[in-house]
């Protein structure tokens, strides 16, 4: 087992390191990055998909590369206009609600400006709006993006979602709700959502998603969980094994991680994944590895040793 630690380029879901613990199999690697604010219940899901990764495998894919959007940060104008032009992505995920309206506006037109008229912006609010905020501000940020395509997890509860979508013109799409659930399984988002958000290591690995995908009846865009390459080429493997992928996914969050484990790291080229059989040898972990308890004995609770 090796625990790594990566700075973050800029802070992103309220981090500004990302750490996980790597192991090796019958069948690869594996990788297992729960949060830390997730309990050991929580972080099952977690080790099975590493589990799965390292001893079973992955499905075998039906495409061999997948599309995927750039991630923009909460950043000013300029940084979100370079990190779309260098991205090579037709289609951007802003990450809006962590700043003020007026400063989301403007990194949503600096967006729209780089990739042009014909590019795709998506947001992601974390459930941080109630309905009347979001309602507010997915018109002003529509228009200040020149039209958005999606807009991911406004609120918190399915109820609040359904009351949102019928307010606006925005295609809806649901993650946490999904991924949170007490049983992924049975959650019933078509009324409340156009779009479900698929994360493979908090639905339990590969096959655990399919079926999710395959219950919730919508449209799917497989997103990350913010991996090494060793994790991401888990979502890969799911994004390439769905049966319909209409949407780009979310993907390509390498360029989040001011470093990677492997010197075969998992980068879009054109705006595409290529898909991988099984995850990356990770050779430079040395680079970044630390010595962590904490971490290893969080894996063996999990494990229920």
């Amino acid at each position: 087992m090796h625990v790594y630690s990566i700075p973050m380029r800029a802070r992103f879901r309220g981090i500004t390191q990302r750490t996980g613990l790597l192991f090796e199999g019958p069948a690869g690697w594996g990788e297992f990055c729960p949060f830390e604010e997730y309990d050991d219940d929580e972080a099952k899901a977690w080790l099975a998909c590493a589990v799965e990764a390292a001893n079973d495998g992955w499905p075998a894919p039906v495409r061999d590369r997948v599309p995927v959007n750039c991630t923009v940060p909460v950043v000013g104008p300029e940084r979100a206009h370079e990190i779309v032009t260098r991205s090579g992505c037709s289609t951007a995920k802003v990450k809006v609600a962590e700043s003020t309206l007026a400063e989301d506006c403007a990194r949503l037109e600096a967006v729209r400006d780089a990739l042009g008229a014909n590019g795709f912006v998506r947001v992601d609010a974390n459930m941080m709006w109630d309905v009347d905020t979001a309602v507010t501000a997915i018109r002003a940020m529509d228009r200040a993006a020149g039209g958005l395509q999606y807009v991911e997890q406004p609120c918190r509860t399915l109820d609040e979602l359904a009351a949102v979508r019928r307010k606006t013109n925005v295609l809806i799409a649901a993650d946490e709700s999904i991924r949170k659930a007490e049983d992924p399984l049975k959650v019933a988002v078509s009324g409340a959502a156009d779009i479900a958000v698929i994360k493979v290591a908090p639905l339990g690995g590969v096959r655990k998603a399919l079926e999710v995908a395959e219950a919730c009846g919508l449209p799917c865009v497989v997103s990350s969980a913010l991996e090494t390459s060793v994790g991401m080429a888990a979502g890969v493997a799911l994004a390439a094994a769905l049966p319909e992928l209409d949407y780009a996914c979310g993907l390509a969050t390498l360029q989040l991680l001011d470093g990677d484990v492997t010197s075969d790291p998992l980068l879009p080229e054109d705006g595409f994944l290529t898909v991988r059989t099984r995850a990356p040898k990770p050779d430079r972990i040395a680079e970044f590895e630390i010595k962590s308890a904490e971490w290893e004995a969080r894996y063996e609770r999990v494990l229920g040793r």
